[in-house]
């Protein structure tokens, strides 16, 4: 096994799996990967090998793609074991999408936290036979969006339910300091918010292992939005607190086996790093709003190092709530103020 190293943070596995290959990463602990489409191509899924089956910590989301990939892992466990147990961290399509099929193929438990299970039940039903609601156009015109951008919005809405199976009916409930044991390991539940409402971490205290889910990536960070359905919450406060409170209950020398790239070691400075850029977008913001007030998308320049396209409507809605978290972050410490038009715009300005 070999280190690579960037800066304090270790990549301590040469390469990671293809999709459907498994590889152990610990005593019955095994790493694969299922295909997304877009350009993150990928979502890391964790099986953990117990007594007669495995648990599966995320699922990828519901394509074709993935139900032939679940079919070849299925094939590939050793002794033909069957996936018992689904947990999933998030109601994320990429992390949820593929547990009701695998709840139908024979998954005897599926577990969740309980706002992530109700928020994928409600996000899975909420489509309105009316078109997009006036509420979900009234967020984005607020934002910024150009007109036609809004018009069609409808091609975007609705799209979580496409790539999600039906989800189970029932669930078990995940809570803070739950203790799971899995193949004679024990696995603390970890709960975290910001990413998604109430999201679920696993720490083995005795592997010393983190699946950490999309609360800690090694070299992206995770996307914090504020949705038309909360449109005044303030998700990068929970977020940033959810990471303080992970370096000081989880040790730094944990493997973490993140959603997305690779596995790695540093978790506390991959935290500070994170902490730190936050802080820097938030200093960037603010001289940008020195002068006059601004949009939530005349900001995109401040927060992205790319250009954001109106017409890629899935950029443009993970690009637009992650502004308007910030500035609602901002806005709830008093640094920036708020003014709304007669047209619903919400401009912003330092104070």
């Amino acid at each position: 096994m070999s280190i690579i190293t960037a800066g304090r943070i270790a990549y301590p596995l040469e390469r990671a799996p293809e999709f459907g290959e498994l590889r152990e990463v610990a005593p019955n602990v095994l790493w694969s990967r299922m295909p997304l489409p877009g350009g993150l191509d990928h979502i890391n899924i964790w099986l953990l090998r117990n007594d007669d089956g495995y648990a599966v910590i995320d699922t990828g989301m519901y394509t074709q793609e993935a139900v032939s990939t679940w079919q070849q892992i299925m094939h590939s466990l050793p002794d033909a074991a069957p996936v018992q147990t689904v947990y999933a961290t998030h109601f994320h399509p990429d992390h949820v999408g593929m547990a009701g099929w695998l709840v139908r193929e024979g998954a005897e438990q599926f577990w969740m936290t309980q706002l992530e299970y109700m928020t994928y039940r409600i996000v899975y039903s909420q489509i309105n036979e009316d078109g997009v609601p006036p509420e979900f156009d009234d967020f984005n015109r607020s934002a910024g969006w150009p007109e036609k951008a809004i018009g069609t919005y409808a091609q975007q809405y609705g799209s979580y339910r496409k790539r999600v199976f039906q989800p189970p009916f029932s669930y078990h409930r995940l809570i803070e300091g739950q203790r799971h044991s899995i193949g004679g390991t024990d696995w603390r539940v970890i709960v975290g918010n910001g990413h998604s409402p109430e999201h679920a971490c696993f720490y083995s205290e005795e592997l010393k292992l983190l699946v950490s889910g999309d609360q800690v990536l090694p070299r992206i960070s995770s996307n914090v939005s504020v949705t038309p359905m909360d449109p005044f919450a303030n998700p990068m406060a929970d977020w940033l607190g959810s990471l303080k409170k992970l370096k000081a209950e989880i040790p730094d020398d944990v493997m973490v086996l993140p959603a997305h790239q690779e596995c790695f070691i540093g978790l506390h400075a991959r935290i500070d790093e994170l902490m730190d850029s936050q802080t820097r977008v938030f200093a960037a913001l603010l001289e940008s709003l020195q002068g006059p007030p601004k949009r939530a998308y005349d900001l995109f320049d401040v927060l992205f190092s790319r250009p954001i396209a109106e017409d890629n409507l899935l950029i443009l809605n993970l690009a637009t709530g992650e502004a308007v978290a910030c500035l609602n972050y901002l806005y709830e410490l008093g640094e920036i103020t708020c003014s709304v038009d007669t047209e619903g715009v919400r401009w912003y300005q330092a104070v």
